[in-house]
């Protein structure tokens, strides 16, 4: 699915965002919530307003996996395995938002990316981010 290339850009690319995971996690999410305002039900005890403590813990734990996961993409079914369990069985999130969120990410890479955010950049972290989303969605079946 990925090459050792696009792997490896991918990793650079979510080592270099750690630091900012606060900050690219709870934008996805806003993102999300805006052009998909049904996700926001998971949210319902959380204020999830613009810059909330809440949405920012959240943002910062969405980035700090995917980042996890880059690291070793080929263990990535074995890294997401606690989450999967989490959001199949007891937070019972809806499999479809994760493909939700896995495109309102792209979107947030590319507007603080910018101009580094290449055709191959954008086409490797979309395979990656559609394998995030798929591995967490396993557990449904």
């Amino acid at each position: 699915m990925l090459s050792k290339k696009e792997k490896d850009l991918i990793k650079e690319i979510w080592e270099r965002l750690t630091p900012v995971a606060a900050e690219i996690g709870a934008d996805a999410l806003l993102r999300m919530f805006a052009s998909y305002p049904g996700t926001k039900t998971y949210f319902s005890h959380l204020d999830i307003s613009p810059n909330s403590s809440h949405l920012l813990s959240h943002g910062k734990k969405i980035v700090l996996a995917i980042a996890e996961g880059a690291q070793d993409i080929s263990q990535l079914t074995v890294t997401l395995a606690p989450l999967q369990t989490l959001h199949a069985y007891q937070l019972r999130v809806d499999p479809k938002n994760f493909k939700l969120l896995s495109h309102s990410m792209l979107v947030s890479l590319a507007c603080y990316l910018g101009d580094e955010f290449t055709p191959v950049a954008h086409a490797a972290m979309d395979k990656y981010l559609s394998a995030f989303a798929a591995v967490l969605a396993e557990k449904y079946r």
